[in-house]
């Protein structure tokens, strides 16, 4: 049999498919395609096979996977837009600053450079350097503007516990809407920035009054930010494999079933075995826990020295 016969390859005659239904139409921009748990059911192959024939609308551009929607017919390039000369508008500091928030948001921190960011603001990559010492700067200043976006209010609510829940569950957001940002947080090397020592320092005074040493409320204080930006980082590592290999998580797990069946009918992990689908896959319900356990312990060692 002709080895580039579509027949012989049933990855290419599930591709050919649901390309047609793209070209006639049927399935517009934005439109989601099947998904590979339903190629499996509709056109009777194998999860690796369905994962294939996804893989190569991919490639050919007709489709893209976005989070929390699953693959979708990809939408017409728009065209291309007349790039800003410097004399249409002056070039800022917080311009050059914006377009990096935006790129590292939409494409990951990778994508940030100084000629990428000269390419989207209609400028020479020289004319940049006027404004900007190089990337280490311009990351400080990434990091400057997201946490000045997140401020603190002052006083704040009532009580430690509550002052604890709305620093961490802003900082939780902060690194939410910005999946770069746990790469440019040190805890151990921390960056020196007036908005991010803010919120150091505001977390310390919370814990004024409790009957905590100092160096216990410097320990608090890393261990409440190391928790945030731990959880951080696996989203935004789940972000990341999702734009590298277009595939959302919940399809990752699909493809892993017949793997995942067998070891769990093995009878060696009964506890694994009992936990339901999608338990720990939910990383804000996740973060909710651990914060909630962690502040239950906090006020458990003070109830005790009291």
């Amino acid at each position: 049999m002709d080895d580039g016969d579509d027949s012989s390859r049933p990855y290419l005659r599930v591709a050919g498919v649901i390309r047609q239904r793209i070209v006639s139409g049927a399935l517009r921009p934005g439109a989601r395609v099947p998904s590979t748990r339903q190629v499996v059911r509709d056109f009777g192959v194998a999860m690796a096979t369905a994962t294939r024939a996804l893989a190569v609308l991919r490639d050919e551009g007709l489709v893209v996977s976005r989070p929390g929607s699953g693959t979708v017919v990809r939408s017409p390039d728009p065209p291309p837009r007349r790039a800003a000369r410097p004399r249409d508008r002056e070039l800022t500091t917080g311009r050059i600053v914006a377009t990096g928030l935006s790129v590292a948001d939409g494409e990951g921190l990778e994508a940030v450079s100084m000629r990428r960011l000269a390419a989207e603001l209609g400028v020479a990559p020289m004319s940049l350097y006027r404004h900007l010492a190089g990337r280490e700067e311009l990351e400080h200043l990434l990091v400057r503007a997201v946490f000045r976006a997140h401020p603190l209010p002052e006083p704040g609510p009532e009580g430690w516990r509550a002052k604890l829940e709305l620093v961490s569950r802003t900082q939780w957001q902060a690194y939410r809407r910005h999946p770069w940002l746990p790469e440019l947080v040190s805890l151990t090397r921390p960056l020196l920035l007036p908005e991010a020592m803010a919120h150091t320092e505001w977390t310390l005074r919370a814990l004024d009054g409790l009957d905590l040493t100092l160096a216990e409320r410097a320990r608090e204080v890393i261990a409440l930010a190391s928790l945030v930006r731990g959880l951080a980082a696996s989203a935004a590592a789940e972000t990341r494999a999702e734009r590298e290999t277009g595939q959302p998580n919940d399809q990752w797990w699909v493809t892993l079933d017949d793997e995942v069946s067998g070891l769990m009918a093995s009878g060696r992990y009964p506890r694994l075995a009992a936990i339901p689908e999608g338990a720990v896959q939910d990383l804000d319900a996740l973060y909710e826990h651990a914060l909630t356990r962690h502040l239950d312990g906090l006020a458990a060692h003070l109830a005790r020295r009291h």
